[in-house]
């Protein structure tokens, strides 16, 4: 691929240099907003209905700001999720240009060093400072993917888990103090009985409409299963040269489709899932493929046919996770707010990967409808 210029600047070069005194001064920042929310909090007497609808509409709402995101969830299966098990369960530094949803910046920030993900109008770029590697695919995106860091910012985690929210499921939740920001919370407790999260607290900027902190609680948690909050904040839009990409004279540009095992598993050809599964609605999706999704907002259950020889390895991994509940061809796993199963065989011999922030009575229930026998 021809090389279109340097984005390693002397500009660039001290901004990465600010990026090694903010990882090594992670404890202060961390330490930052307990003491700033104790300062005075104007309260706010915005309506939790219009709250929502302002997080709601602040898709086109530009940005700027420094986050973390704090998993509590352990993976017991590693192979072939990329990243996913430090997104859900370790602590992600993130820092964010967003100027439209096709035109944005993340860099994610780790003690091994600088990852950056540049989205434009045409394309995503994925850059690996260290690695001198930069992976290009196009957009738009498959309809399912695994999640990435960048999904963990609070507008776009906030939105994501709000969207679908209804305005006798929210109410009010005191202002905090947040990247030096007065803002309203809302709390979400979602009404469908199969549901394994208890509640989303979103904090919101109450002029753009921007969620600043999100917490995930869960069934029996002690502590969110994923809080995000910045730390620091700007809601003017973004400077385009900053969340423009050009490869580096000598880096190694590869080009991708965009896979990864979640949308590999969409492009399956198998026949098709029922219209409901334990009482949740098959969602209608852009591309519908392979893989169901069953449910609204926060409780969702997927359902994967496996291909028989990924059954058996799965059905391996996951019987060495904490806690797995085995019979003869089937598991059943607990994951935080997060139930796992696979089938056993059907009778025409095809197996199932049920998941979802959803009990497991609700999975057993609809292995039993997919024909497969639950544990």
């Amino acid at each position: 691929m021809q090389h279109l210029g340097y984005v390693r600047t002397v500009e660039e070069v001290r901004k990465k240099w600010r990026w090694l005194a903010v990882v090594l001064g992670i404890a202060v920042l961390v330490a930052t907003p307990s003491v700033i929310s104790r300062l005075p909090v104007d309260p706010s007497d915005i309506g939790a209905a219009e709250l929502l609808e302002q997080v709601k509409s602040s898709t086109e709402t530009p940005y700027s700001g420094y986050a973390q995101a704090v998993g509590g969830v352990i993976i017991p299966v590693t192979e072939g999720l990329g990243g996913l098990p430090d997104l859900l369960g370790d602590t992600t530094s993130l820092r964010a240009w967003y100027r439209a949803p096709d035109s944005w910046r993340v860099d994610t920030v780790r003690l091994a060093g600088e990852r950056g993900l540049y989205r434009s109008p045409t394309r995503l770029w994925g850059w690996d400072y260290e690695q001198n590697t930069a992976v290009v695919t196009p957009v738009p995106e498959p309809s399912l993917r695994l999640p990435r860091e960048a999904d963990l910012l609070p507008p776009e985690l906030g939105r994501r888990l709000l969207s679908e929210a209804t305005a006798d499921e929210v109410t009010r939740l005191p202002a905090r103090r947040i990247a030096g920001r007065d803002a309203p919370g809302l709390r979400l407790v979602p009404s469908q009985p199969q549901s394994t999260v208890t509640g989303v607290d979103v904090w919101v900027d109450p002029d753009s409409g921007l969620p600043l902190q999100v917490d995930v609680l869960g069934a029996g948690a002690t502590r969110p299963v994923v809080s995000t909050a910045f730390l620091d904040f700007s809601s003017e839009i973004p400077d385009a040269d900053t969340v423009r990409f050009v490869p580096p004279p000598g880096t190694d540009v590869q080009q991708q489709d965009g896979g990864d095992i979640a949308s590999f598993a969409d492009r399956l050809d198998t026949s098709g899932l029922p219209s409901t599964l334990s009482g949740l609605d098959l969602r209608p999706r852009e591309g519908q493929g392979s893989v169901g999704i069953y449910g609204r907002g926060v409780t969702q259950l997927f359902a994967v046919p496996l291909p028989r020889r990924a059954a058996g390895g799965l059905v391996e991994q996951l019987q060495s996770a904490p806690g797995a509940v085995v019979t003869d061809d089937s598991v059943a796993v607990s994951i935080g707010p997060l139930n796992v199963l696979v089938t056993e065989p059907t009778d025409d011999r095809r197996r199932y990967l049920l998941s979802g922030t959803v009990t497991a009575e609700t999975l057993t229930t609809a292995a039993q409808q997919l024909g497969g026998a639950a544990t």
